[in-house]
């Protein structure tokens, strides 16, 4: 590993352990709730990066996975009662029923071109969102519904560590996946597909591949929303639960996983922060106005992210020393 890539590890861990740590010096109920609300987001925000970051794979209906998870968690708490067994299986079916949403949706549209899987994941997560706000009788459509909680979530710090360990758990899997062989040759196709395709790589596959990963990801951030709120409505299969995820990935960096969890926490403390400032004075209370300012902020200071970014200033210092030390070396 080289002294960057080292240096690079060494940050990442030291602001898991940041976070963890971070209970210890504050014990504010609505910071346990906000920095939450920042790891699932993150782990939403990882799987969208995967596949417009990694893969070049546009999709404006990436919340339909989201909502699968927030009401098939939802359902089973509610209807079969608070416990974590019946928490896991409600994961678990959100897990199967994301998985093979994503692979017909990636089989119908991944192996044609241009923007087909976009306008399809948009249109069927507008289903799912016309569906849920019509069958009243399981959802109770747009007015939403509560539900009990396992003990072990009732407690807002120990599901903050639930959220916390879930988030580096999958922040490794992913950062494995990502790094595999399998990962590499989707980094080519997000790059240059043809390429990819000439080199005689089933491209079809390896989207479909993604697509599936991403999905199921992003049930599990969803599962992890319902219970945080205790309650679910038809706003977790909005286009706007969509945007979120490429506004966090963009401000931190796409491609870059650790990006993703940067822009989480961006966005959310920016909210936060503003939400706070609307009862000094009523502008703030147009938030998402501001919102917007700072993604135009970090679009035009940061054109590849936070994250991507310091990456290609790293890079470009890196090869400005190589080529310092190779004129040297030529004159001596």
């Amino acid at each position: 590993m080289t002294t960057s890539g080292l240096l690079n590890h060494r940050f990442i861990v030291f602001v898991f352990l940041a976070l963890a740590v971070l209970p210890f010096l504050s014990d504010s109920r609505s910071m346990y709730i906000m920095f939450t609300q920042i790891f699932i987001f993150a782990i939403f925000a990882m799987s969208f990066d995967l596949l417009l970051g990694y893969t070049g794979i546009v999709s404006f209906g990436h919340c339909m996975f989201f909502g699968i998870g927030a009401y098939s968690v939802s359902l089973f708490l509610k209807n079969f009662g608070a416990t974590i067994s019946y928490f896991l299986l409600g994961v678990l079916v959100a897990i199967v029923l994301s998985g093979i949403l994503s692979y017909v949706i990636g089989m119908l549209s991944l192996r044609l071109k241009s923007h087909f899987y976009a306008m399809l994941t948009l249109a069927i997560s507008q289903l799912l969102f016309v569906l849920a706000e019509k069958w009243r009788s399981l959802t109770m459509g747009g007015d939403g519904f509560t539900f009990p909680v396992p003990e072990l979530f009732r407690d807002r710090l120990s599901f903050y560590y639930v959220c916390l360990i879930l988030m580096v758990m999958l922040f490794v899997i992913l950062r494995a996946f990502t790094h595999s062989p399998l990962g590499k040759v989707l980094k080519a196709i997000g790059q240059n597909e043809q390429r990819a395709e000439a080199l005689g790589y089933q491209i079809l596959h390896y989207k479909v591949i993604v697509s599936i990963v991403a999905g199921v990801v992003a049930a599990i951030s969803g599962g992890l929303y319902a219970v945080m709120l205790r309650f679910v409505n038809t706003q977790v299969f909005s286009i706007e639960t969509t945007l979120d995820a490429l506004l966090m990935s963009m401000i931190g960096g796409l491609g870059t996983l650790f990006g993703s969890i940067l822009g989480s926490g961006i966005v959310e403390l920016a909210h936060h922060g503003l939400t706070e400032l609307a009862k000094l004075h009523p502008i703030f209370e147009r938030w998402v106005i501001f919102l917007g300012l700072l993604y135009i902020l970090v679009v035009l200071c940061f054109p590849s992210g936070i994250v991507g970014s310091f990456q290609e200033w790293r890079e470009k210092r890196k090869q400005r020393s190589l080529q310092a030390a190779t004129i040297t070396e030529q004159v001596e």
